[in-house]
């Protein structure tokens, strides 16, 4: 029995890209953060490999009306500093989703994609919207296969 280990070439990796659409309508937020990290990854894909850029588009629409179980409504929020003394910014998710709540899945999403050089190739693949419509009709875009 041969046991042999192959890795594919990023070019082969592109080539198979999918482009892939989730609804966050009514949707936990943390859950479909998950599902949206692993489509960025490529973690579903037989060819899957840590190292190589191997995952698909992913268009989220419908962020607008983004849930989150429990009291995370009214005790979650976002901070951020600038690196100055009383830099500190803290915004409550109530107000985050008001001012911009594209901005809440893609920070989700983000943080559970691992800190490596490839984070960044992969966020420019998610697309989110806060509403149902998406200019990515020209590309053959599929529902995910759970």
């Amino acid at each position: 029995m041969s046991q042999k280990t192959t890795q594919i070439d990023s070019k082969y990796a592109q080539q198979h890209r999918r482009w892939i659409l989730i609804d966050a309508k009514d949707a936990v937020l943390g859950r479909l953060a998950t599902k949206a990290a692993n489509l960025l990854r490529g973690k579903g894909k037989r060819f899957f490999t840590p190292s190589i850029d191997c995952g698909d588009f992913v268009i989220v629409t419908n962020a607008k009306n983004i849930k989150v179980t429990g009291d995370k409504e009214n005790q979650k929020f976002y901070f951020r500093h600038s690196g100055y003394p009383k830099g500190a910014k803290v915004i409550p998710f109530k107000q985050q989703m008001e001012k911009d709540s594209r901005k809440v899945i893609s920070m989700a999403v983000k943080r559970m994609l691992p800190e490596t050089l490839l984070r960044q190739h992969q966020m420019r693949r998610l697309k989110v919207y806060p509403g149902a419509d998406h200019p990515h009709t020209a590309q053959k875009v599929e529902a995910p296969s759970d």
